[in-house]
């Protein structure tokens, strides 16, 4: 790692926003360590989408954890659950939907806490988006903040920072970061429930923004659809 590049953590799930974070990170400078999981997911398409955005976007290197939240369920995309299919639009931030993973991105940020104390790291990024996302309590921005603050208090990274580069855009304006960075969206997946050949279904509530953003831009998203 040069001397010049300080080391970040990176939560990478594979989908749209985190691909976006992973290349504002290594445009910010950072040698960027790639972190994913394999949480008990009903579906694991977006670990090989992770594995090679981690590559063709340069990062460090990637880890992929093996965590259980199956073990809970409570959650469409770790139980046998039905994934909500066409929503209407303002049905998308109201209320908090069956596809959220109860306290993940908590679980997520202590592992990546773990990561960057044993690096010596005091940036951690993470894609959440207050804006255009399907009413999940832990993507506010006062939940990032008050995990900082946790962060601080609990470890050895005094000067830690976690930063949320897209916690105020929409889809519409992450695509168009993105492409800007170089990111190649054909190769992330967001799909909450994507057939056996990892293609989307289009109708879930992740396919409807992500659909949406490249819509307001006039672009077509080059992911596969069934």
């Amino acid at each position: 790692m040069p001397a010049d590049q300080p080391p970040a953590v990176v939560l990478l799930s594979g989908g749209m926003d985190s691909a976006t974070t992973l290349a504002i990170a290594r445009e910010a400078g950072f040698a960027a360590h790639a972190l994913s999981f394999r949480y008990g997911q009903r579906h694991a398409v977006e670990l090989a989408a992770a594995h090679t955005v981690a590559s063709t976007l340069g990062a460090a290197s990637h880890r992929i954890v093996t965590i259980d939240l199956g073990q809970f369920g409570g959650s469409a995309l770790t139980a046998d659950l039905a994934v909500p299919k066409d929503r209407p639009p303002a049905a998308l931030a109201d209320g908090v939907p069956v596809t959220y993973v109860p306290a993940r991105n908590t679980i997520f940020l202590a592992f990546a806490l773990a990561h960057a104390e044993v690096l010596g790291a005091r940036d951690i990024f993470i894609g959440v988006t207050a804006v255009d996302y399907s009413g999940y309590p832990d993507c506010r921005p006062e939940f990032i903040r008050a995990f900082e603050t946790a962060g601080r208090l609990g470890t050895r990274l005094a000067g830690l920072t976690i930063h949320a580069p897209l916690i105020d855009l929409g889809k519409d304006a992450i695509i168009a970061r993105g492409l800007a960075l170089g990111v190649d969206y054909g190769v992330t997946r967001s799909c909450y429930d994507p057939d056996a050949a990892g293609a989307a279904c289009g109708r879930c509530d992740a396919c409807q923004l992500r659909l949406a953003g490249f819509r307001r831009l006039g672009l077509e998203d080059p992911a596969p659809y069934g």
